[in-house]
């Protein structure tokens, strides 16, 4: 037990080291909330012009919510980060995660709302169009809060995924938890820095694990 805990809750290595890991929090919620922002931003936007039902509007918003759902970010991060300079365009690394991850997250998210608004039963789009509201009118204020209500459980699930993805930022030197957790166990030898970077994880997603269960909970018990 005594060798246990020296490998894994070193005092010494927690005092040297949890510096850098509350430096890679900082750095993890931070993009973590401009991704969560921006994808799910995105995500809403395309499923409202996909209500319009502009065919090549629509087949193209399809293909970019297939070809993102597809793909492992890792690949893509991999090919901005390294493929980008040779054709003479440089991001930094927190700029290639952020975008990789706010890309996925708004191919997610766009069918999730466009699922939302197709459970949105006709009649009342015809009801809200033939008061007057229009059918942008009738999206915004009749559809787009029941799609939205709808949405939100499997989203909220969705968004938790994705934001864990961070974690991709260390293979390209973002300086999140793993890459300072990485960093320092290398130095250090210790498994210490790695257990740092597990506690860290957990006070930024357990919060949304139980958020997720509290939203899953509330929708189930409102189907009954």
């Amino acid at each position: 037990m005594e060798r246990f805990l020296d490998t894994f809750f070193n005092p010494a290595m927690v005092q040297a080291h949890a510096p850098a890991i509350i430096d890679g929090m900082w750095v993890t919620l931070y993009i973590g909330v401009a991704v969560i922002l921006a994808g799910v931003a995105v995500g809403l936007a395309l499923a409202c012009l996909r209500t319009y039902a502009i065919r090549p509007l629509n087949f193209t918003i399809i293909c970019f919510a297939d070809i993102f759902r597809a793909l492992p970010p890792l690949v893509l991060i991999l090919l901005l980060y390294f493929g980008l300079p040779s054709a003479g365009i440089r991001l930094s690394g927190p700029m290639v995660l952020f975008i990789v991850l706010a890309v996925t997250l708004a191919a997610f998210a766009e069918e999730v709302f466009w699922a939302g608004f197709a459970s949105v039963e006709k009649g009342q789009w015809e009801a809200g169009i033939a008061t007057g509201l229009g059918f942008t009118g009738t999206l915004i204020h009749v559809a787009m809060p029941q799609a939205v209500r709808l949405a939100t459980p499997p989203l909220v699930n969705r968004v938790l995924a994705i934001t864990k993805m961070t974690a991709l930022g260390s293979v390209i030197g973002v300086s999140e938890i793993l890459s300072a957790a990485t960093s320092a166990e290398s130095f250090s030898g210790s498994a210490t820095p790695l257990t740092l970077a597990a506690i860290a994880y957990l006070v930024i997603f357990l919060p949304f694990v139980f958020v997720t269960r509290w939203l899953e909970s509330r929708q189930t018990w409102k189907g009954r």
